[in-house]
């Protein structure tokens, strides 16, 4: 079993953490299986994650949230991935688009919208990728042209985490000219149900996290009114994104440290029963020296990522940071379950077994927030 206990962990996170895993025990994984053949979880879900407190952690009280702070959001990602829940978007829901609203809304936006969020009403997202444009958010086409008091989106977007379930999608926009570079790009809130001419396309079929809704978005002269472009101000998307991707990306590198400790937890149970030659799948050498390995880069995973997760709570972590921490982690995670479900043998293969979804869900971790080559891009910059 894999040392779990981290220098940012209190007593308060303690108890946290374990009323965390109970709710995921109790409300999640007896419907687990069902949401991953169906591609999405059920929409009440998020009702009872808000009632438990699970959603928003981390938005003041004064605007419907928990009041923590980034430690009680790593909590809830930690026990996704060592209760084996895989497939809620809170991470974006509560760890990208809250924050994004709390960071940059006006206060009329901030008590509109947060409360709501909270509670599990509605359900948020970010819509960024478009078919055409990955990574290069300055090269997005979907537009938020001015008509008097109101603002009119038309575009399409792909890969939107929630995208089914959705009732607030935050859309990053040109609000200028299509052709020009950063200044242009806002975020411009939108209400699902407040509008016309926004549709959900269909539910991506994925090779991994077959229970997070993950779909096609299209806006056609859809009319939000003016004064739900995020902060007010036009042309300010580009830094407001800029700003927050070191807490997404340590988010995702979190999930990978906590992914490589769930995979060896259950490789290490399975190779102390799994038969071979009339013994243990353990007692042989070349078992013991993969899991060592196995062991040793999770364990520098979780020094590593943990001293990350205390400078963001220090206000500290820079954009630099947050992208070693994922290049590292996802890169590391992704080889680490790759080694793991080979001492399974053929059954590792077979999806009956919890090591086959770890390896297709890991897969992911290497692209979303920033591919690796961006992030080796990023880090390079800085040399």
């Amino acid at each position: 079993m894999i040392t779990r206990k981290s220098g940012w962990m209190d007593e308060d996170l303690e108890i946290f953490s374990d009323s965390v895993r109970k709710f995921f025990e109790r409300e999640a994984l007896p419907h687990n299986e069902r949401w991953n053949q169906e591609g999405k979880i059920d929409r009440n879900f998020w009702n009872k994650a808000g009632d438990a407190g699970l959603l928003c952690v981390t938005i003041p009280e004064e605007y419907g949230g928990a009041g923590g702070d980034f430690r009680h959001e790593a909590v809830i990602v930690q026990q996704e991935q060592w209760t084996h829940f895989s497939g809620w978007g809170n991470g974006v829901h509560s760890g990208i688009c809250a924050p994004y609203i709390l960071s940059y809304g006006t206060e009329e936006q901030k008590k509109r919208w947060l409360p709501k969020l909270a509670t599990g009403e509605m359900v948020a997202a970010i819509a960024m990728t478009e078919p055409g444009t990955g990574s290069d958010l300055q090269a997005v086409r979907t537009t938020a042209k001015r008509d008097g008091n109101e603002y009119v989106i038309n575009g399409q977007k792909t890969f939107i985490t929630n995208g089914q379930h959705a009732d607030l999608i935050i859309v990053v926009c040109k609000t200028g000219d299509v052709s020009g570079g950063a200044k242009n790009i806002s975020l411009v809130v939108v209400e699902a149900d407040e509008v016309t001419g926004y549709r959900r396309g269909r539910n991506l079929d994925k090779i991994g996290l077959h229970a997070q809704d993950t779909s096609e978005l299209f806006f056609d002269d859809v009319r939000v009114p003016g004064d739900n472009i995020l902060g007010g101000d036009e042309g300010r998307g580009f830094y407001q994104l800029m700003q927050q991707l070191p807490r997404e990306r340590l988010i995702i590198a979190l999930g990978s440290v906590a992914g490589m400790e769930a995979a060896i937890d259950v490789t290490v149970d399975y190779v102390k029963q799994r038969k071979a030659f009339g013994k243990a799948l353990l007692d042989f050498q070349n078992t013991q020296f993969v899991l060592a390995d196995c062991k040793a880069e999770a364990v520098v995973a979780r020094t590593f990522v943990d001293e990350y997760i205390a400078r963001l709570v220090r206000g500290e972590l820079t954009p630099e940071e947050g992208a070693v921490a994922k290049l590292w982690a996802c890169e590391t995670h992704c080889r680490v379950v790759d080694k793991c479900l080979q001492l399974f043998g053929g059954y590792g293969y077979m999806m009956e077994y919890p090591i086959g979804r770890m390896y297709t869900d890991a897969r992911i971790q290497r692209i979303y927030g920033g591919t690796s080559e961006i992030m080796r891009l990023l880090i390079s910059r800085a040399l």
